[in-house]
């Protein structure tokens, strides 16, 4: 196997909706860098059955609506 063809894995703290802080290993950033999650899977319909609903995180859901709001939709 090549060497230097992989990238660094390493340990990240990954920040749930929640607020609470995972330690996971990952390739993203550095050693001790924290990726703060918009959606995960105690938030996702997907995981929770549909219960809940997704708040609308820096206006995107808002923007699609406006762009096609004339189609139909």
């Amino acid at each position: 196997m090549k060497k230097d063809t992989h990238p660094e894995y390493h340990l990240i703290d990954v920040k749930m909706t929640d607020g609470t802080v995972l330690q996971m290993k990952s390739t993203w950033g550095k050693e001790g860098d924290q990726l703060s999650l918009d959606i995960d899977p105690t938030s996702h319909p997907a995981w929770t059955g549909g219960n809940t609903r997704l708040m609308d995180q820096g206006g995107r859901v808002s923007k699609f609506k406006k762009k096609y709001e004339g189609l139909g939709f």
